[in-house]
């Protein structure tokens, strides 16, 4: 049986999980995708084979699965009976948020765990449940590696001046700047632009990851210039609930004069803003495209208006613009979106080709269009098990 890497990409009532195979003609081969949702509520597991036929699909009583520790551990008895009774030989997971420390894949220690849990209140929405995975796998499994790659990664060679809020010294020392989030994705694609578009990729390229999540990243010559996401994952563009970039006073009126705890704010920003708090209908883009309410067209208007925006800035931070790349569920599955975001950023050069567009590309900009436009889907998954791997070396990957 050939070794295997497990990728987790843990959240607070779900864990997704692929299993990618080493070795072979194909340096990683994905041979399982699944998740188990509900967890706590109305657990399921459910996962298909590489074919794309289903291995299985089972539900349990919410009091059999109730919390991330019982739900791991079906995911690996399932792998284990898909596996000839073998585990994978390493697990890489997804972890939002590195703070100044963490730049690089970083092989987890509970001494590493321990150095991540401060940074909880940055990303309230995810870290928590990133790392409770990785905590029961040191317990369960202490003898699989287990590697974090980070979302922050990506940006920390960020010009000090992006990197900056106008805040006094002592802030900036305790880790309040601009991290930028995503970077799994930006990095992927960055990764995939010398086949698919390779002028672009020593060029000046704006990747727009447009899902339920939504950053742009500014990228020079492969590297993160500037990403609209900051300090934490609120920063930035509109998303599904989250409200995006929002004046410092708003936080004070919310506090003083509405009288909320930060408790109140914090789940107000995370859960009940952008798309959903604009619409009053949904955080779906799918729901929205498709109604007629006055308020969904207002929510989507306002999304595309922010993304041509701080695009617009992001071109400033590179002197220039030579192409953008949309990506993730929205950027890779919405044409009216793509459509709507070009024709504003018609004043820098670009160009719609409708039909490309409907089509999804991968290049949607018009054969005259000064500067390009492309549709590259995303794979944050297979860029942690290509760090996993790297993190095995040759000789881990022989282990039983």
């Amino acid at each position: 049986m050939t070794d295997t890497i497990l990728v987790l990409n843990a959240g607070s009532s779900s864990i997704k999980f692929k299993v990618f195979a080493l070795g072979g003609s194909v340096r990683l081969q994905r041979v399982i995708t699944g998740q188990i949702e509900g967890i706590g509520v109305a657990p399921r597991l459910r996962a298909h084979g590489a074919d794309g036929a289903a291995l299985i699909d089972q539900a349990w009583p919410a009091t059999e699965v109730a919390e991330t520790q019982a739900a791991l551990r079906r995911v690996v008895d399932f792998l284990r009976a898909q596996l000839g009774g073998r585990l994978p030989v390493a697990v890489g997971h997804r972890v939002v948020h590195g703070g100044t420390r963490y730049s690089e894949p970083t092989v987890l220690t509970e001494a590493v765990v321990r150095d991540l849990e401060p940074l909880i209140p940055l990303a309230p929405l995810h870290l928590p449940s990133n790392l409770a995975p990785i905590r029961v796998l040191l317990a369960m499994q202490p003898q699989i590696l287990q590697v974090a790659c980070f979302d922050t990664a990506f940006h920390r060679g960020h010009p000090e001046l992006a990197d900056r809020y106008a805040l006094p010294e002592s802030l900036y020392d305790e880790g309040v700047r601009r991290y930028g989030f995503h970077g799994l994705s930006y990095d992927y694609i960055t990764s995939r632009l010398p086949d698919v578009a390779p002028a672009l990729a020593i060029g000046k390229v704006i990747i727009a990851h447009l899902g339920s999540g939504a950053s742009l990243c500014a990228v020079k010559g492969g590297r993160s210039i500037e990403s609209t996401m900051g300090f934490t994952a609120l920063d930035g563009l509109p998303m599904g609930t989250r409200p995006g970039q929002l004046d410092a006073g708003v936080v004070l009126y919310l506090l003083k004069q509405k009288g909320m705890s930060a408790d109140e704010i914090e789940h107000l920003f995370y859960h009940d803003c952008g798309l959903k708090g604009l619409s009053g209908i949904s955080n779906d883009v799918r729901v929205l495209i498709e109604s007629t309410e006055p308020a969904a067209k207002l929510a989507l208007d306002y999304f595309v208006y922010r993304i041509a925006l701080l695009a617009g800035s992001l071109a400033a931070a590179m002197n220039g613009v030579d192409g953008i790349v949309f990506t993730a569920g929205i950027g890779e599955n919405a044409p009216t979106i793509r459509e709507a975001v070009i024709k504003r950023m018609g004043w820098l050069g670009f160009e719609i080709d409708a039909k490309a567009n409907r089509g999804g590309g991968p290049q949607i900009s018009s054969a005259r269009s000064p500067h390009v436009a492309y549709v590259i889907p995303t794979d944050e998954e297979l860029m942690i098990a290509r760090y996993t791997s790297d993190a095995l070396g040759e000789g881990a990957r022989k282990r039983a």
